[in-house]
């Protein structure tokens, strides 16, 4: 799935699915496919993520609020994949919240069949992986993989030997929209051995804010930059303003790569804050 990130540095970024509401994430997502990002890790909303600070659980709880749960997520990510040339959305499905309710059969079957571009199991325990990877790979639906910079090197290497969409090497522990910038120094070593191990793809998300922060986890190696916490938070922000969320985030978006050229037309329609 190298594709994914065909022009580097790539570009991902994350949004809970109904936090903005989704006649505004539709538009969302079409400004972000205009502007060449290359993925949307669209999370169904669960509550109280013990890895989220609070500007991703506040969103989370909005969209939960809101009513958003599995079908309504894929519901959006086939209306995206039916139209988006460039973007693809990534599902984020919590174990406990979304998959163990349902069954994990269930579940990954529906996200294979919404045309999700692949899956990140938050949460899943160890004695669930193996099932599904292999569910996975049999309903043909890539798998995000996920470790620390400072994880064992059993967890790195189980991390690339399962990676068929790409790796998020999470840059420092803690919550995410906490912490510093990434550490090249502390990047440099992990993301070798990922490479030693898997020809996916490799993204790095906590902590990425700027431009120069995608553009050090490049420089070290990384495919990808992940950003979360400041995407949400500008989203959030704007719309509870009665703002223009597309165009908003088209600045960020052109704040992070300004060397991509901007989209070529944004949506300008203000919903204002229920």
């Amino acid at each position: 799935m190298a594709e994914l990130f065909a022009r580097p540095p790539g570009l991902a970024v994350f949004l809970n699915a109904g936090d903005p509401p989704f006649e505004v994430l539709d538009d969302v997502a079409d400004m972000l496919d205009e502007q060449e990002v290359d993925v949307l890790e669209l999370a169904v909303p669960f509550p109280d993520s013990i890895s989220d600070g609070p500007v991703i659980r506040r969103s989370a709880d909005r969209a939960l609020a809101a009513g958003t749960g599995l079908d309504e997520t894929l519901a959006f990510v086939a209306r995206s994949r039916a139209r988006h040339r460039h973007l693809r959305v990534v599902v984020l499905a919590d174990w406990a919240h979304t998959v163990r309710p349902r069954s994990m059969a269930e579940v990954v079957t529906a996200i294979a069949d919404s045309g999700a571009a692949g899956v990140l199991m938050h949460g899943a325990p160890p004695r669930v992986r193996p099932e599904f990877y292999d569910r996975a790979g049999t309903a043909g639906l890539p798998v995000v993989t996920t470790c620390y910079a400072s994880s064992s090197p059993a967890v790195v290497a189980e991390a690339a030997a399962r990676a068929t969409s790409y790796v998020y090497l999470v840059a420092h522990y803690g919550t995410s929209g906490s912490g510093p910038a990434p550490d090249s120094g502390a990047l440099r070593a992990p993301i070798e051995a990922l490479r030693a191990h898997t020809e996916a793809p490799i993204a790095v998300g906590f902590g990425v804010r700027t431009a120069a922060d995608v553009a050090r986890v490049h420089a070290v190696g990384a495919d990808a930059a992940v950003v979360g916490s400041a995407v949400v938070a500008r989203a959030s922000e704007s719309f509870a303003a009665g703002g223009d969320v597309v165009a908003d985030l088209a600045e960020l978006v052109a704040d992070l790569r300004p060397g991509r050229r901007p989209a070529t037309t944004v949506p300008a329609n203000p919903i204002p804050a229920s």
